[in-house]
């Protein structure tokens, strides 16, 4: 079976012209080769497929005759990626969430005049002489 209608059997991609934009893109690999969408896969190879920033490392175990239910994958295809690789995602889900909240997008006026406001009254109070900071 080719590999493009392969990942789509197994649903790791929601359409073939989906699956077959991944190969062309250089995402799915077979043992560090790049695949063209018109590889035949066979049971025991192992696929490296590269999706929302995680590297799916799956084996063939057998060939569907056409796709198949999100229950019955397991019969088709054994997912050995690493744990590191989902912790990684969510690291990078905190990371973005700490440095701005979802929805706020960016700064507006009043927010760039508040912060230009802060910067000029923590410089007032650097510049100020070393007396009158006791005051």
């Amino acid at each position: 079976m080719r590999v493009d209608k392969f990942l789509w059997c197994v649903r790791y991609f929601k359409t073939r012209n989906i699956a077959t934009n991944a190969c062309k893109q250089g995402k799915v690999r077979l043992e560090e080769e790049i695949l063209k969408p018109s590889k035949e896969v066979f049971p025991g190879d192992k696929l490296r497929v590269r999706k929302n920033q995680i590297n799916y490392e799956i084996e063939i175990l057998d060939i569907p005759k056409s796709r198949v239910g999100a229950k019955l994958v397991n019969l088709y295809v054994h997912d050995v990626t690493p744990k590191e690789a989902f912790e990684k995602l969510d690291l990078l889900k905190y990371s973005k969430d700490y440095y701005r909240k979802k929805g706020t997008g960016r700064p507006t006026k009043k927010d760039r005049r508040d912060i230009d406001d802060w910067f000029e009254n923590a410089e007032e109070e650097i510049n100020k002489p070393e007396d009158k900071k006791d005051e």
